[in-house]
């Protein structure tokens, strides 16, 4: 019989066992040790999978064990430690309440997707990883942080394997109230919604979901709500799924209705409203709209669009994760209209002007797309990519929005991606560092950070770190049999034919994983290139290898789903079947197992399309050694030390074909003549002591620099209290005089001109040589039209030039006024030109716009250069 309705049944707490209740409820057992083995310790038999959700474990538990557990002092003792620990780590000051300077009232981050914990399904691959431990991270430190994102009642989807290999999907229904998750509520009692309105007169209604992750609420908008139609109800069905239209109701829930959650969520629970608003990738662009709507409300201040967009961009941070065009939510712009019209949302905004954000209305740009990364882009002040290489390739992808200038000035910086270590970093290694230096100072080493090295991981004996090594390898050969005991009982294996798993992997044999999402880009199958090769180096008499595979390809990929199934075919080859395994459903418990119990972290995207690959950090954490190409945050932080670095061959010049049997032959150089080695040579005890060596130093130097600790404090310090400080200045009164004068500066700018450019000086260069030290002394004429001094800056540029003449590493130095206007209304600019540098050295001169609000002198990407028959040393070459 099925049933006709289905609710959940709570357990009634005896009175000296409700601290559980919240312990359950907040997240932070994810992490805190303590408190997931006192919730292990509910179900001692075993019959839950250890990390099963807290909530739902409790409403397992028979009265008769409650019972019991009432009447048990150690265990009372071991909850009253942990629920006081819980208390004094929400109560308590931590690394923000500490810092100096006026720092954001509240920040709120925005996401598409959350990887908090298994129990909580709500992640696809790494932006959602990274968006958790962001959280994480906050908590730990106390930034006030609101997260904010979308609850998927299929999430993204459960992954098996047919008998051939072949990747399926499986999207098994979440029900919100078994899982850690609260239902905001109106004072009254009723659910708390959000509603935006549709074309056609609908309306697109959610409930607000809160998790609590530790100290940070993290609020999901749900739209399976009664009241919605049947097409409403499914916006928030599936991560990533649906066509064009599905997608922008889900970004238009997640910006829109996020905001609007965030107003209501401050409202019910006294939270301060945020001062700045993180974007974390285009998602969630039209979280401002939303809030250029709400300042052009009356009792807001009434401001007029362009006023309006100016505060928004003051208090606006946003992130792009992605180094390719294809992985950027592009609409078609009729759709975003229809959506943006008079009987849409927003209809007090002209859509014209919505569709003006983000339309590719640049040279390259197809001017019919709107694109999401480009709104995000337009409506942030700060801007940043995710490690130092892919800040680089951002300036260049975007470099179209700010035109006449060189990529390097683009605003877009970066801040590298780090990982939450209590998370990702096994029991066992924490315990060995708490034997060393203590519980609490490995807890805050790991959580703060701050120090530049642990020098105390060099006391640990070799014996003891190359102990620990064996002990997580050997756990995770325990949980590699059970899962691909599991994945072969699905794919339609009777037990019988399945006892030769019981030899699958050794737990002496350098073991090498690769995990992660399956695009193209990623090569998951580069280790295939030689099978041959590879059949070698797994097979090898003396100093075998063997590798643990896990992967998810998406829904629509069947590429990907292609590549999934050529690893499979070849590790169900009997030959090698005990060497290399595929893992189905890769996700937050298996990775937790798979991280630690790797000797090699293996990664081999195509160079420079890795924006960071936080995966390599995890491993690292635990003591694994990095085998990737220079990628990402490898590319940064890549030393000898730390584990080697595959050679690429990323010129134009080789094909996609060659540059693969190039990288996958240096992948089997390296296993072979480097890596392996390395690992088999022993003393007589056993113990590799050049390998450990290695293990060492990857966590007291490279260890402080993975955290997402560092992570959080380089964006509250670089980004986050610099926008809260131009949210503050852009009073209603400021932002409309930035918007007029921003206004004035475009329309005169087709008239800023350098006209002339002049040297006059004793050291003036003869036949194009002069000295280093020499100086020039530079006169340059500009027209302004009808702006004054104050409205610009006149630089000189100089530096060395390449062949091309392009000036490379430039010296930026103000020109001061020094008369004019003259009878033609041209200003004349002078200031001494100091030849500082040898070899082929080069200047130029140009005009930009200044303004004591502006983040940087390209905001407004314009600029006014030397045309050339300006003066007798415009752009003047000293060789």
């Amino acid at each position: 019989m099925k049933a006709i309705r289905r609710f959940t049944v709570r357990p009634v707490l005896p009175p000296s066992l409700r601290p559980l209740s919240e312990l359950a409820r907040n997240l932070r057992w994810s992490w805190h040790t303590e408190t997931r083995e006192l919730f292990h310790a509910l179900d001692p038999e075993g019959r839950q999978r250890p990390g099963t959700d807290p909530v739902q474990l409790l409403g397992t538990v028979t009265a008769e064990r409650l019972a019991e557990l009432a009447a048990d002092r150690r265990f009372l003792r071991r909850l009253t430690a942990c629920a006081d620990d819980l208390q004094d780590y929400l109560a308590g000051r931590r690394w923000y309440q500490s810092v100096d300077g006026a720092l954001p009232e509240a920040v709120a981050y925005f996401s598409p997707e959350f990887g908090i914990t298994a129990a909580l399904p709500q992640y696809s691959g790494g932006l959602g990883i990274l968006a958790g431990d962001h959280l994480k991270a906050a908590s730990d430190l106390g930034v006030p942080l609101i997260g904010v994102g979308l609850l998927y009642r299929h999430g993204y989807f459960r992954q098996t394997l047919s008998r051939e290999g072949w990747q399926q999907e499986h999207y098994p229904v979440l029900d919100p109230n078994e899982l850690p998750l609260e239902l905001l509520r109106e004072d009254d009692g009723s659910p708390a919604q959000v509603s935006l309105a549709l074309p056609g007169g609908r309306r697109l209604r959610s409930y607000i979901w809160q998790a609590r992750v530790g100290r940070v609420p993290l609020l999901l908008l749900d739209s399976d709500v009664e009241e919605n139609g049947p097409g409403e109800r499914q916006v928030t069905d599936r991560l990533y799924g649906g066509g064009s239209e599905h997608r922008l109701l889900q970004e238009m829930l997640l910006g829109i209705g996020g905001v609007r959650a965030v107003r209501t969520y401050c409202r019910l629970t006294g939270h301060p409203a945020p001062e700045v608003f993180h974007t974390n990738e285009g998602h969630a662009g039209f979280l401002g709209l939303e809030r250029i709507r709400e300042l052009s409300e009356e009792d807001a201040g009434g401001l007029d669009f362009d006023s309006a967009l100016e505060a928004v961009r003051a208090g606006t941070v946003f992130t792009t994760h992605t180094p390719v065009p294809a992985g950027i939510d592009r609409f078609d712009r009729e759709l975003v209209a229809r959506h943006f019209g008079p009987d849409g949302e927003l209809p007090g905004i002209d859509a014209a002007r919505v569709l003006g954000l983000g339309m590719e209305s640049y040279p390259g740009g197809e001017p019919n797309v709107f694109n999401m990364a480009v709104m995000g882009l337009r409506l942030a002040q700060r801007a940043n990519g995710v490690s130092t290489l892919h800040g680089g390739v951002s300036r260049e992808m975007f470099a179209g929005l700010w035109p006449g200038f060189d990529p390097d000035e683009v605003p877009i910086t970066s801040v590298t991606n780090g990982v939450h270590a209590p998370t990702w970093v096994a029991p066992e290694v924490f315990r060995l560092g708490a034997r060393q230096i203590g519980a609490q100072r490995t807890e805050d080493a790991l959580t703060v950070g701050g120090s530049e090295r642990w020098d105390r991981v060099s006391d640990i004996a070799d014996p003891a770190i190359w102990d620990l090594r064996r002990t997580l390898r050997e756990q995770l050969v325990t949980e590699v049999r059970m899962r691909l005991r599991a994945s072969w009982r699905q794919r339609g294996a009777a037990t019988a034919e399945l006892a030769w798993i019981d030899g699958v992997l050794d737990p002496d044999v350098l073991t090498i994983g690769f995990a992660r999402r399956v695009p193209s880009y990623k090569r998951l199958t580069l280790m295939l290139r030689d099978r041959d090769r590879l059949m070698e180096l797994l097979l090898h008499p003396e100093r075998p290898i063997q590798i643990v595979v896990a992967g998810k390809a998406h829904p629509a990929d069947d590429s990907g789903k292609r590549l999934v199934q050529e690893l499979v075919r070849f590790a169900d080859d009997p030959r090698v079947r005990h060497r290399i395994v595929f893992l189905p459903d890769y996700g937050m418990a298996m990775a937790q197992k798979l991280y630690p119990g790797c000797d090699i972290w293996l990664n081999n995207p195509l160079r420079p399309l890795e924006a960071c690959g936080t995966s390599g950090m995890k491993a690292a954490l635990n003591g694994a050694l990095n085998l990737s190409v220079l990628d990402g945050w490898w590319d940064e932080w890549y030393e000898p030390d730390f584990g080697w670095s595959i050679p690429t061959a990323d010129g134009t010049a080789t094909d996609e074909e060659r540059r693969d049997d190039l990288e996958a032959a240096a992948l089997y150089e390296l296993l072979e003549q480097r890596v392996a080695p390395r690992f088999y040579e022993r003393d007589e005890a056993g113990v590799p002591h050049r390998w450990v060596e290695m293990v060492r130093r990857t966590l007291v130097t490279l260890g402080p620099k993975v955290l997402a600790g560092r992570m959080v404090r380089e964006y509250v310090e670089r980004l986050y209290a610099p926008a809260a400080h131009a949210h503050r200045a852009l009073t209603p009164e400021s932002a409309r005089g930035l918007a007029e004068w921003k206004t004035r500066v475009r329309e005169a700018w087709p008239r800023v001109a350098v006209d002339h450019v002049e040297t006059g000086s004793p050291t003036t260069p003869a036949n194009g040589q002069a000295e280093l030290g020499g100086t020039l002394a530079l006169r340059v004429r500009v027209t302004l039209d009808e702006l004054a001094p104050e409205d610009v800056e006149v630089q000189l540029v100089s530096g060395r030039v390449d062949e091309s003449d392009r000036i490379a590493d430039p010296l930026t130095v103000p020109l001061k006024p020094a008369g004019g206007p003259d009878l033609e209304g041209r200003w004349l600019y002078e200031g001494p030109l100091v030849l500082d540098r040898t070899g082929p050295f080069g200047y130029t001169v140009r005009i930009l716009p200044a303004h004591p609000l502006l983040s940087t002198h390209a905001e407004m990407g314009l600029i006014a250069v030397p045309s050339e028959a300006t003066g007798e040393a415009a752009g003047v070459l000293l060789r």
